[in-house]
């Protein structure tokens, strides 16, 4: 099975070893992990480069969505003094520029610098995210796991996201420095709290190739 014939069947597709490790330091200098979950990072000139189409990570995007581009970035570090547990859910906002009233983009809430709110669903079924694991990644520190073909639900209900995700076979993302995984935006995740407690960083890239209706514009822009 190729690796679009996966990522379509699964939800989610493995790229073992992409990064190099003067890839991943490069991409570390440039961002900051901050100490709670989901820190935003800044999206600055130099790590957008290292994410867009013409590096490793950006090139591999375009073998799952033609024209895909990074359009939001969220650190993670999972360790002694910051160790938490997410249930399972869908992630289903994007982040924008500003904030401008649509009726098909609801729930609106300002995180970091930038605006986020819920697009229609036919957006988020045409977008992904890369997990990019710059430590080892398993079940003692927290790994994330995936409900196995879950995208193909469309939107589930947070009340039913457990019953959902558990009717079907679940991966615990085992990784190794430089692993890179692809994610389908619908697909049903979770994470626990980390029993080893080393340090568990990973930065995650939303990735899309739909423009947004104006006047909305993608926070990251490359």
């Amino acid at each position: 099975m190729s690796p679009h014939e996966a990522f379509n069947e699964r939800g989610f597709v493995w790229f073992r070893g992409a990064l190099s490790d003067a890839e991943l330091s490069t991409i570390e200098a440039q961002c900051e992990f901050g100490a709670r979950p989901g820190y935003r990072p800044d999206a600055n000139q130099k790590l957008v480069s290292m994410i867009s189409i013409g590096s490793t990570l950006g090139d591999l995007s375009q073998k799952l969505i033609s024209g895909a581009m990074p359009v939001r970035l969220v650190a993670f570090n999972k360790s002694e003094d910051s160790n938490w547990s997410v249930p399972w859910h869908q992630d289903r906002v994007i982040a924008v520029e500003n904030k401008h009233k649509l009726k098909s983009f609801q729930n609106w809430t300002k995180q970091g610098s930038y605006w986020h709110a819920e697009p229609p669903e036919r957006l988020l079924q045409e977008m992904m995210f890369a997990r990019i694991h710059f430590d080892r990644a398993d079940e003692g520190n927290g790994a994330m796991e995936l409900s196995v073909g879950s995208h193909r639900l469309g939107k589930v209900a947070a009340h039913h996201a457990k019953e959902e995700a558990e009717r079907r076979s679940i991966e615990v993302c085992h990784a190794s420095r430089g692993d890179v995984l692809f994610v389908k935006a619908l697909t049903l995740h979770r994470s626990g709290r980390a029993r080893d407690v080393s340090r568990r960083r990973a930065l995650r890239i939303d990735y899309a190739a739909s423009t947004l209706p104006p006047p909305l514009k993608w926070a990251i822009r490359t």
